[in-house]
């Protein structure tokens, strides 16, 4: 019942949307977003976290404040957009819209090459689902995509992409009918961009370790389709630019080196716009207890440009035992964190008289002496 009563409301509020001009809502939606900004402070400050992960060397403190606000108000006008994008007719979101680089698509289908598109979550990114069949119609368009919480909205989505000639595959229910549409030469748009949990391929995002979707690279192995990336900028109110990049994989390359080629680009794509992605998602997000990456299915992948060294650190406190003998048995344990994630920075708190023997230990980066064998203390 209350999904029922959300869904009408969701109806009723995108009927009064359809009678606002696309303009106006942008702005209702700056204004909105702003307004989130101020009174919603744990998306405030894990906006705020995220690029300090991503930018925190190259921006001010102040810098990233004013792209956190200005993100806020940009994921505003964009969720608002959306929803009237959605009711207005194809003919008039196209104009709403420029391409760049669309010829580079239609080279690789014209010779016969399915594309997995890899997507990400920058300005509308809902545009793809409208877009894409109007400049691709002429082979089948997919989308992969998570089915909605509320099962009434999760339909009317679905239905209005299917509207548009998108076909859409629940990631629950495998991937047999995508590989089979790719076969077909047709395209797959795939968001590619947010955390991928424990079935991801853990390779550097910003220069932190990520959990990364190799879906794309997956199915364009699987079938042979080329893999493209597209982006969606915010140009001014109602107005976007949609832009393509050439084909991204080689022969022979594995799924490892395209998926981390990937997510080199993606961030390339949100540094040309930062307040256009979408920050207030855990992008980094530590898997607890399991921290240790290796003992993960897909495991770590660095590309050979981006070394251990080269990593931003993963930082683990660890509590030595106050006795010699103990501290000498508990190397091994140390050395076994060391080799679960090549981004740890480890450092041991320990008592005074200890310290010395723990700075002779390579895997150890710091050593933080106890005055009073208490944590606390230091």
């Amino acid at each position: 019942m209350l999904d029922y009563s959300v869904y009408l409301f969701y109806r009723a509020a995108s009927a009064v949307v359809a009678l606002l001009p696309l303009r106006f809502l942008f702005h209702l939606g700056e204004v909105l977003g702003f307004v989130t900004w101020l009174v919603h402070g744990g998306y405030r400050r894990l906006a705020q976290q995220n690029l300090r992960i991503a930018f925190g060397g190259e921006k001010s403190e102040r810098e990233l404040r004013r792209v956190a606000r200005r993100h806020f108000q940009r994921l505003g006008a964009n969720l608002l957009s959306s929803v009237k994008l959605g009711t207005m007719p194809p003919e008039k979101v196209l104009e709403c819209v420029a391409i760049e680089n669309p010829d580079l698509v239609h080279a690789e289908l014209r010779q016969g090459h399915a594309v997995a598109f890899a997507l990400s979550h920058l300005g509308s990114w809902e545009l793809f689902a409208q877009v894409f069949p109007k400049h691709f119609g002429y082979v089948p368009n997919s989308t992969v995509y998570q089915k909605l919480g509320n099962r009434f909205i999760d339909a009317d989505v679905r239905e209005k992409r299917a509207r548009n000639g998108v076909v859409m595959f629940d990631r629950q229910q495998g991937f047999q009918k995508a590989i089979e549409l790719l076969r077909g030469g047709g395209v797959i748009g795939i968001l590619s961009d947010q955390h991928a949990g424990d079935h991801g391929l853990w390779t550097p995002f910003f220069g932190r370790l990520a959990s990364t979707s190799p879906l794309a690279a997956l199915l364009a192995k699987r079938t042979g389709a080329s893999v493209m990336a597209a982006a969606i900028y915010t140009v001014s109110p109602g107005r976007w630019r949609m832009v393509f990049t050439p084909r991204l994989d080689n022969p022979g390359e594995s799924v490892q080196e395209i998926t981390a080629r990937l997510n080199r680009l993606i961030a390339d794509q949100i540094r040309e716009a930062p307040e256009d992605w979408f920050w207030v998602h855990n992008r980094w997000k530590a898997p607890k207890p399991n921290f240790l990456l290796s003992h993960y299915k897909r495991g770590v992948y660095l590309p050979p440009e981006d070394g251990a060294a080269e990593l931003k650190p993963f930082r683990i406190l660890l509590r030595s035992s106050n006795w010699l003998g103990d501290s000498v048995i508990s190397t091994a344990a140390v050395r076994a964190i060391k080799r679960g994630r090549p981004d740890a920075h480890i450092t041991i708190a320990t008592p005074p008289n200890i310290a010395p023997g723990w700075k002779l230990l390579p895997e150890v980066d710091d050593v933080l002496p106890l005055p009073g064998k208490s944590l606390f203390a230091a």
